[in-house]
C-alpha cells in the first residue's frame, strides 16, 4: 500500500507554531510523514525540532535542504541529533538545489551537482555509522572527524532529489530514497525506470530505494479557486525557480514549457498563466473540487514503484485551503 505524506508549505507562515500545527493535524490525520523544505524562510533543522518534540508518531524530514550550505560532517551530525530528538522518526532529504540558489543566495560556486550529492551522501552515511570518516573524493578530503555521542540507532535513511535520468539513475545506486515533483505520472514511471537501472549497476534490490513523490494539491467545494492556485504554483516554479523545472516538463513532452519559463523572465505573468493551459494542470496537479482532486491523487498512487505520495499545496494557499486539502486527502479519512 502507497503511503501518503505531507509537503509542509512552501509559502511563509505567520510563526513556527503555524508550522508545528500543521505537522501536528497531519499526524492526527494518518499522514507518514511531514516533510519540510528549506527555502529562505526559517530553517528547516530548527522548525523540524520543534516538531519532533511536539509530535509523537508521524515521520519527519528535510524535502530538501541542499548540499552546499552545510557540509557533509555538519549534515551528519544534525541528523543524528534530530534523530535522537524525535525518538527514531527522522528522514535526511539531500539534493543540489540549482545555481540560482546556491551561487546568488549562498556564494558557493555550484561546480558538479551530481559529484558532490553523491559524495555528500557517502560522507554523512560514515558518519551516521560512527565511523571515523577517511574521505578522498574530488568534491571532499576529510580526515579524523567522527561523533562524539553513540550512532543513531536505528540509522536515518538518507535519501536525494534529482531531476533529469542521470540524477536519478545516480540515486538508484547510492541513495536509501528519491523525491520527485512536477512529474506527470507517465513521468514519474520513467523516471522510475532510471531508479531501477541504477539500482542494478550498483547491485542493488530497487526495492531498497524509496520512491516518494510530491504532487501539488489543491481540494476546495471552490473548484475554480482550487484550480487557478495550483495554476499560479506551476507557471512560478516551471518560470521562476530556474530551468530544472522547465527542463523536466520540456523532457516529459510539453514544447510550451520554455515559453512558459521565457513568459515569465519577460515579466509577462499573464501570459505564462495562459500557457499552463487546463491538460498541463490535470496531469502535473491534483486541483479541483474534492472527488476530483481524491481522483487524481490515485493515479500517482497506482503508479508501479511508487512508495509514498507527498501531498503539496499551492505556494498562493491560505490556512483554509490547506487544512481543507489535507483534511480531503487525510489517510484517515479514507480508511
Amino acid at each position: 500500500m502507497t503511503d501518503r505524506d505531507v509537503h509542509l508549505p512552501v509559502a511563509a507562515q505567520p510563526s513556527v507554531d503555524s508550522l508545528v500545527e500543521y505537522a501536528q493535524t497531519a499526524e492526527a490525520g494518518g499522514y507518514d510523514c511531514a516533510w519540510l523544505p528549506e527555502t529562505w524562510g526559517r530553517d528547516a533543522v530548527t522548525v523540524l525540532t520543534a516538531i519532533a518534540e511536539r509530535t509523537e508518531t508521524i515521520d519527519v524530514g528535510t524535502s530538501i535542504v541542499n548540499t552546499y550550505s552545510r557540509s557533509p560532517a555538519l549534515l551528519g551530525q544534525t541528523a543524528a541529533t534530530l534523530q535522537e530528538v524525535s525518538d527514531g522518526r527522522f528522514r535526511l532529504g539531500l539534493g543540489p538545489s540549482g545555481p540560482v540558489v546556491i551561487e546568488n543566495w549562498h556564494g558557493v560556486a555550484f561546480g558538479n551537482p551530481l559529484k558532490r550529492t553523491r559524495e555528500t551522501v557517502d560522507i554523512v552515511k560514515q558518519v551516521l555509522a560512527g565511523e571515523p570518516v577517511e574521505y578522498d573524493g574530488d568534491e571532499f578530503t576529510l580526515s579524523g572527524f567522527r561523533l562524539r555521542s553513540a550512532p543513531p540507532d536505528p540509522t536515518p535513511p538518507v535519501e536525494v532529489t534529482g531531476m533529469g535520468p542521470k540524477a536519478v539513475e545516480l540515486a538508484g545506486r547510492f541513495a536509501d530514497g528519491w523525491h520527485g515533483i512536477m512529474l506527470t505520472p507517465e513521468g514519474l514511471s520513467d523516471r522510475i525506470d532510471d531508479i531501477e537501472r541504477g539500482a542494478e549497476l550498483g547491485d542493488r534490490d530497487p526495492d531498497d530505494v524509496r520512491v516518494t513523490t510530491g504532487v501539488t494539491c489543491c481540494a476546495l467545494d471552490d473548484a475554480e479557486r482550487a484550480r487557478e492556485l495550483a495554476r499560479q504554483h506551476t507557471a512560478f516554479y516551471i518560470g521562476g525557480m530556474g530551468t530544472f523545472y522547465r527542463d523536466a516538463l520540456e523532457r516529459q513532452g510539453y514544447d510550451e514549457a520554455p515559453d512558459i519559463h521565457d513568459a515569465w523572465q519577460n515579466g509577462d505573468r499573464e501570459r505564462a498563466l495562459e500557457l499552463v493551459d487546463e491538460a498541463i494542470l490535470d496531469d502535473l496537479c491534483a486541483a479541483g473540487n474534492p472527488e476530483t482532486v481524491r481522483e487524481q491523487v490515485s493515479r500517482y498512487e497506482a503508479v508501479e514503484g511508487v512508495d509514498s505520495v507527498a501531498v503539496s499545496f499551492p505556494r498562493g494557499a491560505d490556512r483554509e485551503d490547506i487544512e481543507r486539502t489535507m483534511d480531503v486527502l487525510a489517510p484517515e479519512a479514507d480508511a
